[in-house]
């Protein structure tokens, strides 16, 4: 199959690193321009529109916090100056917050990862759609997380952003479809990032946590990168509505492999 993204303009939020770095990537080196959004860090931001210039494409980061309108807006906005609209919007940027049960929870620790997660993907989706609908095509993709589906223990804000985004999908997904845009989740599961490495490189974490994936190992960032390029390509031109889950299997109740 080739899949060429060639002439297709793209923002992926969250881009500088882990997951949102290696879907820019992949983006790049099948012929899109990328808008590497970021918060922090720039210098990674810059490396990224650096790798994704030598693999042909065109880049530029752009800083904002996808939890401001106001910024998400101005963001957009010089994008299309740039490049004259978009065509592609990859809703990546999010956080887990702080670990603690529902009822020890700061309101203000549990807001921001609601702010970030899901009400910066609707800030996003909402100034795309704006767009996507006028030239009747654009796919949005939305990241959200095996959590959507699995409660996750001390972690009550990010799985309930995650069911929410989920949601938010389907129903805008309903309505941009008579407009020919498609909207549909990717959800990863256990992925090899810098930011979970705590986990996969103490020996003990990281084998309780195989014995929750039926294909014994985590996935590769560039893995979920591969898979977003499909789902945002015209190899996927019918699927929409939906969350494509890329998770090894972790969601298929492996705890019952032998039995209930």
């Amino acid at each position: 199959m080739n899949i060429d993204l060639k002439d297709k303009r793209a923002l992926v939020t969250g881009a500088n690193s882990g997951i949102g770095r290696e879907i820019a990537l992949a983006l790049g080196r099948n012929g899109a321009s990328v808008v590497v959004n970021y918060i922090t860090h720039p210098e990674d931001a810059e490396q990224v529109v650096a790798d994704i210039k030598e693999s042909g494409a065109d880049a530029l980061a752009i800083q904002a916090d996808v939890s401001d309108p106001e910024s998400v807006s101005a963001m957009f906005e010089q994008m299309e100056r740039k490049w004259g609209g978009i065509d592609l919007l990859v809703n990546n940027a999010g956080i887990d917050g702080t670990r603690a049960m529902g009822w020890e929870i700061d309101p203000g620790d549990f807001a921001k990862v609601i702010q970030v997660n899901l009400l910066g993907a609707f800030h996003c989706a909402r100034e795309a759609l704006q767009r996507m609908t006028k030239a009747g095509a654009g796919v949005i993709l939305n990241l959200t997380s095996v959590h959507e589906e699995i409660p996750w223990s001390g972690y009550a804000a990010y799985a309930a952003s995650k069911a929410a985004l989920s949601m938010l999908t389907k129903t805008l997904s309903q309505e941009a479809a008579p407009h020919g845009v498609r909207v549909l989740a990717l959800a990863p599961g256990a992925v090899k990032t810098p930011i979970n490495k705590s986990v996969w490189s103490d020996p003990a974490s990281y084998k309780d946590l195989l014995t929750k994936i039926p294909l014994g190992r985590m996935a590769e960032a560039r893995e979920i990168g591969e898979m977003a390029v499909l789902l945002l390509s015209s190899a996927s031109g019918y699927v929409t509505g939906t969350t494509v889950f890329v998770d090894g299997g972790m969601t298929d109740f492996p705890s019952f492999e032998h039995g209930g």
